[in-house]
């Protein structure tokens, strides 16, 4: 599948926020979005009058970029969220949160989604002992996911877990530094998860 390979600081200061995914370097004083403050491109200095529907499709595409998913993805998401019952909006959200790449970022067990989606493209994740390598791969309360046996000798996989130690982890996830894993204990709350996104406004963008 296509992916964006461009530099990932253009997107946070075309949003005009921190979407953390550089990991570390965002909280660095060599964040771009801190040093440059505007949109990229020769007009990214200029004052813009922004529509109902140009502030419609920027939140779309905050969301997009956060969990690093394309627009036809994106679509198939919204409409799964659309069929299910519940909020529109928040259910697009924890779907996108059950990604795969996004529980092994939210475990602690990578620096970024960027790098937790190479983890498990590399196939170093298991999900219920069996090796899951699709980083949309869907995962459910219940699920558990940890390093194969092997990613443990990666020197990467090494800092990573060692730098897990000293992160907390969200409240919808057990993690045991133990056995190198984590368990899916249940469906995030809204509150939970801490995207700069207004949801209501994709599913008002989608409703046109």
């Amino acid at each position: 599948m296509a992916r964006y390979t461009g530099s990932v600081c253009r997107l946070c200061r075309r949003e005009g926020v921190k979407l953390y995914l550089k990991g570390e370097r965002c909280y660095t004083d060599k964040c771009a979005i801190d040093r440059r403050a505007y949109a990229p491109g020769q007009h990214g200095q200029a004052r813009k009058k922004v529509s109902e529907y140009g502030t419609q499709l920027r939140e779309k595409q905050k969301a997009r970029r956060v969990y690093g998913v394309l627009e036809k993805q994106f679509r198939g998401y919204y409409e799964e969220a659309s069929r299910r019952k519940g909020i529109t909006g928040e259910t697009l959200l924890q779907i996108l949160e059950s990604r795969l790449d996004n529980v092994v970022f939210r475990s602690g067990f990578a620096a970024s989604r960027p790098e937790a989606r190479q983890i498990v493209k590399h196939g170093h994740i298991l999900v219920n002992g069996k090796r899951v390598d699709i980083p949309s791969y869907l995962t459910k309360p219940g699920d558990v996911i940890a390093f194969s046996d092997k990613a443990q000798e990666v020197p990467r996989v090494k800092e990573l877990l060692e730098a897990a130690e000293s992160k907390s982890v969200i409240a919808w996830l057990e993690r045991d530094l133990n056995t190198k894993s984590a368990r899916i204990v249940r469906v995030p709350s809204r509150d939970e998860i801490d995207v700069p996104v207004a949801e209501q406004m994709i599913v008002e963008l989608y409703s046109r």
